[in-house]
């Protein structure tokens, strides 16, 4: 069978379909992606075929402040957010996209949630189509900005429009029970994935680390997103008074700009979660959904300090299953971060909650048994 995956040029956005993907491709099935040309560096290494359709990300931004005068890195209404995703992004993308697909014989198209090209393409060569829901932070004034965005582009092409968004056959679901918020769900065959940390290609020698000094190890993973707040330093700052091992992640940027202690933390551009989830006992992150299930995947207690509302609401859900600590908006000072941490190691029960989350995520369908589950649907 030929698989075809699509996914917005994010690395967030494609990191969550490799488990899939290599399970597919371990099966003996033909896998590819569809993205920006941009995503070459992500793909390439997977040894996954990359079909090159549409502009990055900030060509998007760009031409969706050009349409409407506003910039979505500065105001993220659910218009923008349904116009950029289904609108603008669908627009300069889907002729390459399915020339692409044409070419390449796609029997399943897989998208991530947040793409709307490829259920587009699969609607136009009348194949089957599968989404996997990366992120169940997603409000309903979003997905109904979403579905009418996209719905345009359907009609323009003589194609019946779904009436929700996301839109397919089956909707593969990341989030684990204890997590979901009722309701939000679209009317899909609903097939529930594992969710996993990330993992490096097969083979790939793991990178050398800081040796810990038996202290309790902490992971700082907030958001380096172009228009996220720069919060990072004054938080490492605070947190470093803590008697503990700081690991952070810091998206690139030179060590001087946080201004920590030298030696005091380490710091990493980027590796696999599966690599920085190891030996930690705890978690401070923003409340992205690939960081969440990652952690919680390995039953690790996080702190949580949203910097969007769906993100917040996440955080909230993570916080009633005992798992985690929530930050709300507005209330995300550096002092009260490193409060929320010390409670988090001081107190078992969260540990103990987390642990259970871990069982909960173990208990779904793996990507290699939701591989058999699609294949064997299409070959029906």
């Amino acid at each position: 069978m030929r698989v075809l995956f699509f996914n917005n040029p994010m690395p967030g956005h494609f990191l969550p379909l490799l488990p899939l993907a290599r399970a597919l491709r371990r099966q003996g099935h033909a896998v590819a992606f569809v993205s920006a040309a941009g995503m070459a560096a992500a793909v390439e290494p997977e040894g996954f075929e990359l079909i090159t359709a549409g502009p990055t990300a900030d060509v998007v931004i760009g031409e969706l402040a050009r349409r409407t005068g506003t910039n979505i890195l500065v105001s993220r209404t659910p218009e923008l957010v349904g116009e950029f995703f289904a609108g603008v992004r669908v627009d300069l993308s889907v002729d390459e996209a399915l020339a692409g697909a044409r070419t390449w014989t796609p029997d399943l198209i897989v998208s991530e949630h947040l793409d709307f090209v490829g259920p587009l393409v699969a609607a136009m060569l009348k194949v089957p189509s599968a989404v996997l829901a990366i992120d169940p932070a997603l409000e309903p004034d979003a997905l109904a900005a979403l579905a009418a965005a996209a719905h345009a582009r359907y009609l323009e092409r003589g194609l019946e429009a779904p009436d929700h968004a996301p839109s397919g056959r089956w909707l593969l679901d990341l989030c684990p029970p204890s997590l979901q918020r009722g309701g939000a769900l679209p009317p899909l065959d609903r097939i529930a994935l594992r969710p996993e940390p990330h993992q490096a290609p097969e083979g790939t020698p793991r990178a050398p680390r800081v040796p810990g000094t038996g202290r309790p190890r902490v992971l700082v993973s907030l958001s380096t997103a172009p228009g996220a707040p720069s919060t990072l330093g004054p938080i490492l700052r605070s947190l470093s008074a803590l008697d503990i091992d700081l690991v952070a992640t810091t998206g690139g940027r030179p060590a001087e700009e946080f201004g920590v202690e030298p030696g005091r933390v380490e710091l990493v551009s980027f590796l696999p979660a599966a690599e920085l989830l190891d030996g930690v006992s705890a978690v401070v992150h923003h409340g992205g959904s690939g960081t969440t299930f990652g952690t919680a995947a390995r039953g690790v207690p996080a702190v949580v300090v949203p910097g969007m509302e769906g993100q917040e609401r996440q955080a909230r859900r993570l916080q009633a299953a005992g798992a985690g600590h929530a930050l709300p908006i507005g209330e995300q000072e550096p002092e009260a971060v490193a409060d929320a941490l010390a409670r988090l190691l001081a107190e078992p029960a969260f540990t103990v909650a987390a642990q259970r989350l871990r069982d909960e995520i173990a208990a779904m369908p793996s990507a290699s048994e939701v591989a058999e589950r699609l294949t064997a649907y299409v070959s029906e």
